[in-house]
């Protein structure tokens, strides 16, 4: 066998049985992709759900450029710099009360572990350290570190967790489109609740240390969104037991559901520490963040302090970029655009799920969607493992000038969809446009599904 040894870009890590061709890009703008032909894509799911504010945008890349040739670096821990200042003071404000200290990171799963680790030292400092057990959804995500594949709910990566990573401990995650055929939507739901208690109960409560979920589920699973009740019903089980609740919004934060944190819709349910990325810069530079209470940091600042840092946590041009990125929100009203455009698009989805039997669940708030793609919508059974509708929505989506956020999780255990999230700066005429251009992709997709199907049966 032959080796390439040219410098080959990222793609060459991946599998090689990937069959969706990566399309050139060689500019943006908006929510237009351009590739080194010429064709033009609309971003459905604004890359993995981080360009919030659209592509190509000056006045954000003029702050980049002009806090680079203020100060490019500063190291916080020795010294301070005002865009931090100012950054964590703005995201704390936003926040709202309860959110009064914010640690930057690198990105979502530094974040993440930032997360983990301040709650560790907390317990440690004051005297608890036999809370180790972290709980998780199944499935979920919580980041690529190899500490956070360790707490993600994915049964696959068992072989590469065991005796590697340290894993977490797992519920059912409150999936509505499919429950037991003993259950309602509503039962089904408080009883994955009921599983977190159970499970408290099952480790000890003086053994956990936290509850890990996402307010509004990314791909794993398909924007899958918590209901009120049963975020009510986990903080009181929290609460309860003395555990603590971590909201990860690396995906559902920073505006993309209407409003800064998705969680804000549980005003009952406030976690004690939120964790944000992706949106917070929407792609322009790396960032992340923890928000956590005054009296938590300031507790442990009294004791042994959380000493841990990175290299590039608060670096001055990263905060300047998410200050311009914020002023973007503000500017444009992004958060209404994000609830009316949602709402709009919705809409579209919804009548596209009149014309496509493989439409079998729209899901998720706002501007963060996924269309659950099945073989059968009246008994909800997913098409059969070898045809990859999440590969084959993707390669028909270019074919239709669309870049589709999609990837087959868990071995379709739970299903298979793909992300609707475009930039919240869309306007209605381009969320028509890509309507019709999902309607073609469809459309091939039935055909496909349709050939695959019965030439199977044929064998």
């Amino acid at each position: 066998m032959t080796h390439d040894t040219r410098p080959l870009s990222q793609d060459v890590f991946y599998a090689r049985s990937n069959a969706v061709p990566l399309p050139l890009i060689v500019r943006a703008e908006g929510v237009r992709m351009w590739d080194d032909e010429g064709t033009d894509y609309i971003d459905v799911s604004s890359g993995p759900v981080v360009s919030n504010i659209g592509h190509g945008n000056k006045r954000v890349a003029a702050a980049m450029a002009q806090q680079a040739e203020t100060m490019d670096f500063a190291y916080s821990r020795v010294s301070r710099h005002q865009p931090n200042i100012d950054l964590v003071t703005r995201i704390s404000r936003l926040a709202g009360p309860g959110y009064e200290r914010v640690c930057l990171a690198s990105g979502g799963s530094e974040a993440m572990e930032i997360a983990i680790k301040f709650l560790r030292q907390y317990v440690v400092a004051t005297g608890r350290p036999e809370k180790r057990k972290i709980i998780t959804l199944m499935p979920s995500y919580h980041g690529g570190t190899i500490a956070m594949l360790g707490i993600t709910g994915d049964d696959d990566l068992d072989t590469f967790i065991d005796g590697f990573a340290i894993p977490a401990e797992h519920i059912p995650a409150p999936f509505q489109y499919r429950v037991p055929d003993n259950h309602t939507s509503q039962t089904w739901r408080m009883s994955c609740a009921d599983a977190l208690d159970q499970k408290i109960t099952e480790l000890g409560a003086d053994n956990v240390l936290a509850f890990v979920v996402e307010p509004i589920g990314g791909l794993a699973t398909g924007a899958m969104p918590m209901e009120e009740d049963y975020a009510n019903r986990i903080r009181d089980i929290c609460t309860r037991h003395g555990i603590f609740l971590v909201y990860d919004e690396i995906l559902c934060g920073a505006g993309r559901t209407g409003q800064f944190l998705a969680s804000h819709r549980y005003p009952d349910a406030q976690a004690d520490l939120v964790v944000l990325a992706k949106g917070l810069a929407a792609g322009y530079a790396p960032l992340g963040a923890m928000l956590a209470p005054a009296n938590m940091v300031d507790h442990l600042s009294d004791l042994t302090g959380f000493n841990f840092s990175h290299t590039y946590n608060a670096n001055p041009i990263t905060c300047a970029t998410a200050l311009a990125v914020l002023d973007e929100y503000d500017r444009d009203n992004l958060f209404d655009a994000a609830r009316e455009r949602g709402a709009y698009l919705r809409r579209l989805l919804d009548s596209l799920a009149e014309k496509h039997a493989c439409i079998g669940d729209i899901r998720g708030d706002g501007l963060l969607m996924a269309v659950e793609l099945v073989a059968d919508r009246n008994s909800k059974t997913s098409y059969p493992g070898d045809f990859l509708p999440t590969e084959q929505v993707r390669a028909f989506g270019l074919q239709h000038g669309l870049i589709i956020y999609s990837r087959r999780t868990a071995n379709g255990r739970n299903g298979d969809w793909f992300m609707v999230a475009p930039p919240l700066t869309i306007t209605e005429q381009e969320c028509d446009e890509l309507a019709e251009r999902l309607d073609a992709t469809l459309t091939d997709l039935t055909a496909a599904g349709l050939v695959h199907m019965a030439l199977e049966v044929a064998s």
